[in-house]
């Protein structure tokens, strides 16, 4: 091949960027994979150009240098994370969402605004340490002035416009304005990184068992990636605020409330809030338990969280076991 072209959702452009390694360069699938599930080794040299095409607003690829997939023998969901699989180009066309059912421009709108509340709240770039050798800087550099433009311009976008395209998907403009969103949040967080929400959602989507959300046009059980991040969210947000609880705060106002009276102790409950009503208004499952995991499957989650390394460094907070345990705990229930 001269090259790829990837159309569809996030799963559809990132097995493009994997088949562009995996044919030019060659070796054991686990050889390019994220640590401790793989072998994490640099990839060598240039791919060949890709091209990719949103079909959803969500995910972002068409501008990042990760993929992330199930490895469905081992029930975890892990990456690769090279600047060397970016895509050369996106093209965004709003057209490309017309279609879309509204559980999934739900889910993946989702996805889109804590792309961008991750970004905006991950452990700043300064606070990072450094890696020994320039070759090792990691594709995320915790949350920075450059990263911070786009999360806060996606942040604003998706909370004005997340509800306009579930309740009428002839919404031109709302779609046009979520499927630019997904892409600028792309474009942080590709530079800054996510952190705990994610990291917790992996396990969530890849122990799946019975659960199938309605309206979804699959006959198979899944969690979709935007599902499984924000029911872990507000818990997340909950946890992280004491770390810096005025930029929580700031990302509750760029979510449209007025901030002037709040305290900035309460950083954290004013944003878990907001996006436990926005989980309400589209139709989101309340917590986990409505997925089918209990209190008895938390130690799994966490065990299937641990090494989520790339995301889990990124967390403004320090956590242990138990905080993660409680965290899961947490998140079962919202309402």
């Amino acid at each position: 091949f001269d090259g790829f072209i990837g159309v569809g959702g996030g799963s559809i452009m990132d097995t493009a960027k994997v088949a562009n390694l995996c044919s030019t360069c060659p070796a054991d699938f686990l050889t390019y994979v994220n640590a401790p599930i793989g072998k994490a080794t640099l990839v060598p040299g240039p791919l060949k150009p890709l091209i990719c095409i949103p079909t959803t607003a969500g995910t972002g690829s068409e501008t990042t240098g990760v993929a992330i997939f199930d490895i469905v023998k081992m029930h975890a969901k892990t990456g690769i994370a090279s600047r060397a699989i970016r895509p050369v180009e996106g093209i965004i066309d709003p057209e490309n969402t017309r279609t879309l059912p509204p559980i999934i421009a739900a889910c993946t709108g989702f996805d889109v605004l804590v792309h961008a509340l991750e970004s905006y709240t991950a452990l700043p770039y300064n606070r990072r340490l450094a890696p020994e050798n320039p070759r090792l800087r990691p594709t995320y550099q915790g949350s920075n002035p450059i990263s911070d433009i786009w999360a806060v311009k996606a942040i604003e976008i998706v909370s004005s416009n997340i509800m306009r395209v579930i309740e009428n998907p002839a919404d031109d403009a709302s779609r046009s304005q979520m499927i630019m969103a997904a892409t600028f949040a792309g474009i942080g967080f590709g530079n800054a990184g996510v952190h705990l929400a994610h990291g917790m959602s992996y396990p969530v989507s890849g122990m799946v068992r019975g659960f199938k959300p309605a309206g979804y046009p699959l006959d198979y059980p899944i969690i979709p990636h935007g599902m499984a991040v924000i029911l872990c969210a507000p818990s997340v947000f909950r946890f992280t605020a004491a770390a810096n609880p005025a930029r929580h705060l700031e990302a509750a106002q760029l979510m449209g409330i007025e901030i002037a009276n709040s305290r900035i102790e309460d950083a954290g409950e004013i944003l878990a809030g907001l996006l436990v009503s926005l989980m309400q208004k589209t139709g989101m499952p309340n917590g986990l338990e409505a997925v089918g995991y209990t209190a008895s499957d938390v130690d799994k989650l966490v065990e299937g969280t641990l090494p989520q390394h790339r995301v889990n460094s990124l967390s403004p907070r320090l956590f242990t076991v138990d905080d993660l345990k409680k965290l899961f705990l947490n998140s079962l229930r919202y309402w």
